[in-house]
């Protein structure tokens, strides 16, 4: 096991630079998931980390040695990738071994390892059939076998998941967090799912355009996120936002009014008379006929189950509530949304970063 280290990290393919000075420590034995857009530089990281593509400038440390003029196979890494990357011509248990052969591993160590690398993902009953023969889970299984047999210090997984279904990926995400707590090893992870992130990250990456934007817990990222952005990014449905006007102890819209409360900081005194970011979460509004309710219109209602998601409209603003099931379902039924004023977020207008 090692710790993996990312000092100053750039990256540039031409006049376009795609990292911009990463400073990450991922600890030894941790869970780290990359999160982001498309574009924002997430692949790029992890490609670096792996001897895949070389730094522009920085410096990438695992353990307490500088890999940065360290050939891949000497990083004592191992990598799964989105498309498997199997061999079509051998079978499970050959695709799985062969790593070890090109590392001249005795047949004895190589047929323990295989076994118990097939012992844990349960495809023991599939190692003499060849990918073709396999499902897509039972494919990344074995993409996942082919890097625990060679025990190394750090996994790295590329969207290992996107191909897969939708029950597949709920499935396979929760073996690869199983297989974390087993094995104990470092494991960064990219994706850019951020349900993901969220269930199987002991810390989040948060990234966009080749920055990082907040790294942290999973839970602490949504419950306080930096900014706007990391706000939208992470939840599902998202955070909503609306243009408020800060008018002395009232949060003033075109269409509503809300109050300012003692649990907010004093600082929110220095935006008196500017416009800034009011940020619910969906799940914090409740249909209640109050005072500092939000007066809305039904655009569309989603019936999830045991709950349902609301699309409103308020003025310029629309905005998503998770409400119970018992919502109404005609378009153009008004509604009053209420939450509570300690469930308010806020963030600067201009900078976006949010307002503490």
């Amino acid at each position: 096991m090692a710790q993996v280290t990312l000092k100053n990290l750039d990256k540039s393919y031409g006049s376009t630079q795609i990292l911009h000075g990463i400073n990450l420590e991922i600890k030894d034995g941790e869970f780290a998931v990359l999160v982001g857009p498309s574009g924002c530089g997430k692949s790029t990281t992890l490609r670096i980390v792996a001897g895949l593509e070389e730094a522009s400038g920085g410096d990438v440390y695992i353990g307490d040695t500088r890999v940065n003029d360290v050939e891949p196979k000497n990083r004592d890494i191992a990598m799964v990738f989105q498309n498997y990357a199997l061999y079509p011509h051998m079978n499970v248990y050959e695709n799985m071994a062969f790593g070890l052969r090109l590392r001249k591993y005795s047949d004895q160590d190589i047929k323990e390892r295989v076994e118990e690398a097939a012992e844990i993902l349960s495809v023991e009953d599939y190692l003499y059939r060849r990918p073709k023969e396999l499902s897509g889970g039972q494919r990344q299984r074995v993409a996942v076998g082919r890097a625990i047999v060679r025990k190394p210090s750090v996994f790295l997984f590329d969207e290992p998941l996107s191909n897969l279904d939708a029950k597949l990926r709920v499935q396979m995400r929760t073996e690869i967090k199983k297989l974390h707590a087993r094995l104990k090893t470092t494991m960064i992870y990219v994706t850019h799912d951020q349900v993901e992130a969220m269930t199987m990250g002991d810390r989040i990456v948060v990234m966009k355009d080749g920055y990082i934007m907040q790294a942290e817990e999973p839970l602490k990222i949504y419950q306080r996120p930096q900014n706007h952005f990391v706000g939208s990014f992470i939840g599902s449905p998202a955070m909503n936002f609306f243009d408020v006007e800060v008018q002395g102890k009232k949060l003033v819209n075109k269409k509503f009014e809300l109050p300012i409360i003692d649990v907010h900081p004093e600082n929110l005194t220095k935006f008196d008379g500017k416009k800034i970011h009011l940020g619910i979460r969906p799940e914090h509004f409740k249909m209640l006929d109050a005072p500092d309710s939000i007066k809305a219109s039904l655009e569309v209602s989603e019936l999830m189950g045991n709950e349902s998601y609301l699309y409103c409209t308020t003025g310029e603003n629309t905005f998503i509530a998770r409400v119970p099931d018992n919502a109404p379902r005609e378009i153009g039924t008004p509604l009053s949304l209420y939450a509570e004023p300690g469930d308010y977020q806020f963030f600067d207008a201009e900078s976006g970063e949010r307002i503490e």
